[in-house]
């Protein structure tokens, strides 16, 4: 399919399917006159990417999570949890809770401020 198609399968532009090229997270052919052509597979591919960033990981994480992704389309993501993703999804909620600590001390920094 085209790169086209894919946008409006998804629901993701074009830009976004090109970054995401770039980036490795999704694989594209060149046709003979030079148009993208994407596998039968790719939405799924997108979605689980989609679904991914959702989580908050970046596409630097993703490209190392996306082969554990599984289900089709119509299915939420699922994750096989190889010890190399468990590794991987903790060391990023490590992350996120050393964030959100700063963001609460930061809060109450600036609600004292204003004396709430």
């Amino acid at each position: 399919m085209l790169i086209g198609e894919l946008s409006e399968r998804t629901g993701v532009s074009r830009r976004l399917l090109r970054y995401y090229e770039d980036q490795g997270l999704l694989e594209s052919s060149r046709s003979a006159n030079g148009y993208r052509t994407y596998g039968q597979d790719t939405p799924r591919t997108v979605r689980h990417i989609r679904a991914l960033l959702d989580m908050g990981l970046t596409t630097r994480t993703i490209s190392s999570v996306l082969p554990c992704a599984t289900g089709d389309e119509s299915e939420p993501l699922e994750l096989d949890m190889c010890p190399d993703l468990l590794a991987t999804i903790r060391r990023e909620l490590a992350e996120l809770d050393a964030r959100i600590d700063e963001l609460q001390r930061n809060r109450g920094a600036l609600a004292e401020q204003i004396g709430c």
